[in-house]
């Protein structure tokens, strides 16, 4: 695993890895939105505990490419693709004009979109992997707020 203090992005295929997880896999076939919101949410957590630059990326919707802040950080982004192409094709071009590609990880199971962001330099993991390193950040972050908790008790 990466050290917090190397500049990373984590860039995440968000209806990949969506719809792998089972818990918000079950939801993208009832409430799509809902289960976005979960992604986003649980990355976040990743973004928050390591200082990683977070981009999830989304299929299109609307006529131009969709990018957001959900928070005040600036270093965490939600974008979804123009309708008509794909989140795949925007984290190709992400990656493609990052400076420095192997600085960028790549959250996908789709293996041509791995290929091709392997090709450009870039790292790639899955999805229960990203899952993996979520839990251990917060674990970690949890173990800190009770190790500062019995100093100040202390």
């Amino acid at each position: 695993m990466w050290m917090a203090t190397t500049l990373k992005h984590l860039i995440v295929d968000g209806n990949n890895v969506g719809r792998a997880w089972g818990d918000t896999g079950k939801l993208w076939r009832r409430d799509p939105e809902a289960a976005r919101s979960q992604v986003i949410e649980t990355v976040k957590v990743w973004h928050d505990a390591m200082g990683w630059r977070v981009s999830i990326v989304f299929d299109g919707r609307g006529a131009e490419l969709d990018v957001s802040h959900p928070t005040t950080d600036s270093t965490f982004v939600v974008a979804f693709s123009p309708t008509g192409v794909t989140a795949d094709s925007i984290i190709e071009q992400w990656v493609g004009n990052s400076r420095d590609a192997a600085d960028c990880v790549v959250v996908t199971a789709d293996r041509e979109l791995r290929d091709t962001v392997s090709a450009l330099g870039a790292d790639t993991i899955g999805s229960q992997e990203l899952r993996n390193w979520i839990q251990r950040a917060e674990e970690g972050a949890q173990r800190t707020i009770d190790r500062l908790r019995k100093t100040q008790e202390g």
